[in-house]
């Protein structure tokens, strides 16, 4: 599992803020006198980056016209100025002032974390800006006026999940506390054990996987390619609309009861044999802009049981005409919500992070579909964002008032509507764009959503585009609500 950590920012949103809203009237409309604005770059730094130092940035509107300086307040948690932490320039009873120039369009000052490797992971710095010393102009402090280096608890920012464009061959696990995410190839897995006190597997819903069982059939090495599973191979896959074929899908809102391989019983005879089709790797060939790829080559089928065993599961599985079969001993994995496993590579894989270091998986998705009302079964979805309800995150979704510009703005914690919180996997979704006909970003939409820390976020989709108009390449705006 590789792990991507966010360099500089390129906050477009304050950017908006700076030059849509410091324009000021003039007789033609086009007055180039703008208020002189200073903010963070980042409203957030992850603590675990910072081993020993870190630049922390301060933008302005435009350039400096004279000198002057920023007043910034600090505000540590559990961390001792001097001990812990210390910034170049020096603070002074934990004031910091940092100086800039004529003809600079920003300002930065040093972090220094004191103490590596860390003792602690619950410290946290705030740094409020609190005024700013320029005789030019009247100077403003909006935007990001807050900044906060912790470990666990982002104020929030703009981040870009890398599915891998319109192919999507990548699922992205996104930690919003700890601004950080996590990539892995959304075809390197296939079952799920679930390493709660339940005993229940799930499939790679990401490549279309469907699995039904083989009725019959009392061991998994009588099973062969005869009709009976010729008749299966047409009904246990994805897409077929037909409402029926919704059993062999785990449920869309990621209901634990309702899962295609059925809960795994104490008595062995009660478990059966199923048939196990595996969808599809991504796509490799060229996306007509604006399209999606998601499914390329078969990967085939596979026949499977599984057994409840002290401390996990005892997974059997082969190819359908195997005369034998494999057998692995699949553990729980306490700190998870599943344990892995690939049929490719015939062990134990790392995909999802510990439950609680991710709130969002960005992926490809196998959800159910209806045309006006009627159902029609399973169908794949791209672009696509599933909740980490397994974790303890729940979210709703909030539609702006028309005409309201500030209502996201204005937002904020006395707002939140705890009866709307949901642990479907679908709240958020695909709820944010259409793509059926005209590709369209919902602006009107956003979500709460709140993590296993009891942190309550907001959060809202800018993109799902490139500047090349291709598909599969999603940016998010998310804010700590307070």
């Amino acid at each position: 599992m590789k792990k991507y950590k966010l360099g500089k920012l390129v906050i477009a949103l304050v950017a908006l803020v700076f030059f849509s809203s410091c324009e000021k009237d003039s007789n033609n409309g086009n007055s180039d006198v703008r208020d002189f604005i200073v903010a963070f770059d980042d409203p957030s730094i992850p603590y675990r980056e910072i081993e020993t130092t870190r630049q922390v940035e301060l933008v302005f509107s435009e350039m400096a016209q004279g000198e002057g300086s920023i007043e910034i307040q600090i505000i540590p948690s559990k961390a001792i100025y001097g001990v812990d932490f210390a910034t170049v320039p020096a603070a002074a009873n934990h004031k910091l002032i940092v100086p800039f120039s004529k003809g600079m369009k920003s300002t930065s000052f040093t972090f220094e974390n004191l103490i590596f490797p860390y003792d602690r992971m619950d410290k946290t710095i705030q740094f409020n800006i609190e005024k700013v010393n320029y005789s030019e102009k009247t100077p403003k402090i909006q935007g990001y006026n807050v900044m906060m280096i912790s470990f666990d608890t982002s104020l929030g920012g703009i981040m870009a999940p890398n599915v891998g464009g319109p192919t999507q061959p990548n699922q992205v696990y996104v930690d919003l506390g700890g601004k950080a995410m996590y990539e892995v190839k959304r075809n390197s897995w296939d079952l799920a054990f679930d390493s709660g006190n339940e005993f229940r597997v799930r499939l790679n819903g990401s490549v279309y996987m469907a699995a039904g069982t083989i009725k019959g059939v009392n061991t998994i090495d009588d099973v062969r390619d005869d009709n009976t599973i010729r008749e299966m191979k047409n009904v246990v896959k994805i897409g077929t609309f037909d409402p029926a074929n919704l059993e062999y899908i785990d449920d869309p809102s990621g209901d634990p009861s309702k899962t295609a391989i059925h809960a795994i019983s104490d008595i062995d005879a009660n478990n059966k044999v199923y048939l196990v089709n595996m969808g599809f790797d991504p796509g490799m060939d060229a996306v007509e802009p604006g399209s999606v790829l998601v499914t390329g080559k078969e990967r085939g089928w596979k026949k499977v049981r599984i057994l409840k065993r002290e401390g996990g599961y005892l997974l059997q599985y082969a190819d359908i005409n195997d005369s034998t079969h494999k057998e692995v001993m699949i553990p729980k994995s306490p700190g998870f919500n599943f344990t892995f496993y690939s049929f490719n590579t015939n062990s134990i894989v790392q995909v999802e992070p510990s439950k609680a270091k991710w709130d969002l998986n960005f992926t490809v998705f196998t959800n159910k579909v209806d045309q006006a009302g009627d159902p029609k079964g399973s169908y794949g979805y791209s672009d696509f964002i599933v909740q980490n309800s397994y974790g303890g995150v729940k979210a709703y979704k909030v539609t702006i008032p028309a005409g309201d510009k500030n209502f996201y703005k204005a937002y904020n914690l006395q707002s939140v509507d705890e009866s709307a919180l949901s642990n479907d996997f679908t709240t958020i979704g695909g709820t944010w764009r259409e793509v059926a006909n005209a590709k369209v970003l919902y602006k009107n939409v956003f979500y709460v959503i709140k993590d296993a820390k009891g942190n309550y976020y907001k959060m809202r989709m800018l993109d799902f585009f490139n500047e090349k108009g291709d598909r599969g390449y999603p940016k998010f705006e998310y804010a700590l609500l307070r």
